[in-house]
């Protein structure tokens, strides 16, 4: 009787380990396939940006009917910078986007730690009504903007088109809101008790938030401050319309302008949109732990 008893215990521990290898056999096959899956996917995303650079590299023949060439030359990035003043436009598009960022950081940090820790009348409202102007495209505003900048020319003497504090104002106008959004959803993930720990140790309202919550939201306002670095360096709308100037164009206004006068030059134009991208490429590569850190954390608690 014993050993029957053995017999079954021992079929079904078989069974079980046979179940148990079935699965992860079966994991392991899923597994793969997502990687292999995944693997294409970021080969489809980093296609067009390889072929930008590779198309910078070879002749204005060779990109148009895509051709693999070899060796690759540099000379069309020496031709580029003959041709465009890209120190005037990388000068113009730093002072924007570092005075668009530092602008905006401030107000949406200061917003952002009030809408998440103080209930005042309206504050949920409030806090919709700043995340719903995202919904409106921008493109809407144009016309108002424009003809409020002359407006304001004609009767203060202030010079708000062609200028580099028109379009600072604009931008920064442009990103708070969503700034505080994510910068909010930062704080409120934040727990509350600290800054009551603070205040027990002495600290008031304000010495509590310079040195005990603003250093934890650090990862949040780091990624923000990529976010509106990033969208104030790739914006050309506005920028197209307000900068008329050369000596004021940002780097997308100047290639812009540089596309209608190469003539379909394919070879240059890879090559000014590899020299645009790398600046983007090192501040995210570089700083991309803690903009993701800071962008999952804030989507914890809002």
């Amino acid at each position: 009787m014993m050993g029957r008893d053995g017999y079954n215990s021992q079929k079904s521990k078989g069974k079980s380990v046979g179940y148990f290898a079935s699965i992860k056999r079966r994991k392991k096959i899923k597994d793969t396939i997502a990687n292999i899956v995944l693997v294409f996917l970021v080969i489809f995303a980093l296609g067009p940006i390889l072929f930008m650079v590779y198309g910078s590299l070879v002749s204005h023949d060779a990109v148009a009917q895509a051709k693999l060439t070899w060796p690759v030359r540099f000379s069309n990035y020496v031709e580029v910078f003959q041709k465009l003043p890209f120190g005037t436009y990388f000068r113009n598009s730093l002072i924007i986007c570092f005075s668009v960022m530092v602008i905006a950081l401030v107000i949406a940090t200061l917003a952002g730690y009030a809408l998440a820790r103080y209930k005042f009348p309206g504050s949920g409202v409030f806090g919709i009504l700043v995340l719903s102007t995202q919904m409106l495209p921008g493109m809407m505003f144009l016309l108002p903007l424009y003809l409020q900048f002359i407006r304001i020319q004609e009767r203060i003497g202030i010079q708000m088109t062609n200028t580099l504090h028109g379009i600072i104002i604009i931008y920064a106008a442009f990103y708070v809101p969503f700034s505080i959004w994510i910068i909010r959803g930062f704080f409120a993930s934040i727990p509350g008790e600290l800054e009551e720990a603070a205040r027990i140790d002495g600290c008031n309202k304000f010495t509590a938030f310079l040195r005990v919550m603003l250093p934890l939201a650090v990862p949040g306002i780091v990624a923000t401050a990529i976010y509106i670095f990033l969208m104030a360096w790739d914006e050309l709308l506005f920028a197209q319309v307000l900068l008329q100037k050369g000596d004021v164009f940002t780097i997308p206004v100047g290639i812009r302008a540089f596309i209608a006068h190469t003539l379909a030059r394919y070879d240059l134009l890879m090559a000014a949109g590899t020299v645009v991208t790398i600046p983007v490429l090192i501040m995210f590569f570089s700083m991309q732990k803690k903009f993701i850190s800071g962008m999952t954390a804030g989507a914890v608690k809002g």
